[in-house]
């Protein structure tokens, strides 16, 4: 049986039709872009998918203020060009082309560019949800501090949809450097060579290590990122460019591959480089050095690893979850693995959505 798909066009819209799925008692799925159906558990199918789509206007840009409130169904894009407008950007660099907003702020996705800005949860000031009763809930606003209340966007940042219905966002923008300037080194070190470029006191937007070459982007003023890729050159031997060579910032998995994310604590770079050497040797890499984040790509038949990885990540204080794979390659693999504060997450999943009717199966809790 085929779920049945509805597009509210407005907040109060969404409430209603919430309201009356919750009196059905019919299980709701969220759907956006599209861009990440590939990612996370399979989930049950669902009654009712509800598409954030019809959600897509720029609520307010308080250039001014840095400042910008968006519906959830708004492509990032838009709200780039948007804000390009005014000199500025919403520091978030996910690759996935036709991104929404929400779908941003569900997966918690992100690129090389956190080294310096932080991911959704850092840049999202206030958010507006819809519970699984239909309930509108806000919280902080439209100012950088704010204390008050719950903090519901960190909630539900990465919470894929089984808390609520994300339906609008408010995000502290920055200004777009002028000048961009990118070093490229050659190296099996990563982790040397960025503490190498940091020891000069540079202050890269990003760092991208693809396996075999470390890529350090600098954005600022002319003069500053200019000095520091010098430096940074100086330093590590590298090559300096006016932009980041092709696939930069690209995820190194395709629709037939299997996408993991492993986490590491800062100081465990090596480390991790090694167990995943020693485990996935074939896997195409994308190490954002300064993040504790490394992607891989591997092939479905590689996923007998897994366990063996986990372990070893495990010692470093991190997890390794499959970020993206095919229907087939999920039915036969734990996506989460073992996760830290499992029950305070049941917890939490229990009080927003007690009937477990969110987009069931979609995450780690019920």
């Amino acid at each position: 049986m085929s779920s049945e798909l509805f597009r509210p066009t407005s907040i109060d819209r969404l409430s209603e039709m919430l309201v009356t799925a919750s009196e059905d008692g019919r299980s709701v799925g969220i759907r956006g872009a599209g861009s990440k159906e590939s990612w996370g558990p399979l989930g049950a199918p669902a009654d009712v998918v509800i598409s954030t789509r019809g959600l897509d206007r720029v609520v307010e840009h308080a250039a001014g203020d840095l400042v910008i409130t968006v519906e959830a169904g708004t492509l990032l894009a838009d709200v780039q060009r948007r804000v390009a407008e005014a000199g500025q950007w919403l520091a978030l660099d996910p690759p996935e082309p036709g991104a929404t907003v929400g779908g941003v702020v569900a997966t918690a996705a992100s690129g090389p560019r956190r080294l310096r800005y932080g991911t959704p949860r850092d840049l999202l000031i206030g958010i507006t949800v819809v519970l699984a009763d239909g309930t509108v809930a806000k919280s902080g606003g439209k100012v950088v501090k704010n204390v008050a209340g719950y903090d519901l966007g960190k909630l539900f940042t990465g919470s894929f949809g089984t808390l609520g219905v994300i339906a609008e966002c408010t995000f502290r923008l920055h200004a777009r450097p002028p000048a961009l300037r990118a070093v490229a080194v050659a190296t099996d070190d990563p982790a040397g060579c960025y503490a190498a470029l940091r020891a000069t006191g540079a202050e890269p937007s990003a760092t991208e290590w693809d396996g075999a070459t470390l890529t350090t982007v600098f954005e600022s003023i002319e003069s500053a990122a200019e000095e520091q890729a010098h430096a940074a050159a100086a330093a590590t031997g590298g090559e300096i460019a006016s932009s980041p060579p092709a696939g930069f910032g690209t995820r190194p998995w395709d629709g037939s591959s299997v996408g993991l994310k492993v986490t590491h604590r800062l100081g465990g770079l090596p480390s991790a480089l090694r167990a995943i050497d020693e485990l996935f040797p074939r896997a195409r890499v994308r190490a954002y050095v300064g993040s504790g984040v490394v992607l891989l790509g591997v092939d479905a038949a590689d996923l007998a690893s897994l366990d063996s990885l986990r372990s070893s990540i495990s010692a470093l204080d991190g997890q390794a979850v499959v970020a993206s794979a095919s229907v087939e390659a999920k039915r036969d693999v734990d996506v989460w693995g073992p996760v830290r504060g499992l029950e305070v997450m049941q917890r939490i999943k229990d009080q927003f959505d007690p009937a477990g009717r969110m987009c069931p199966g979609r995450f780690v809790v019920t």
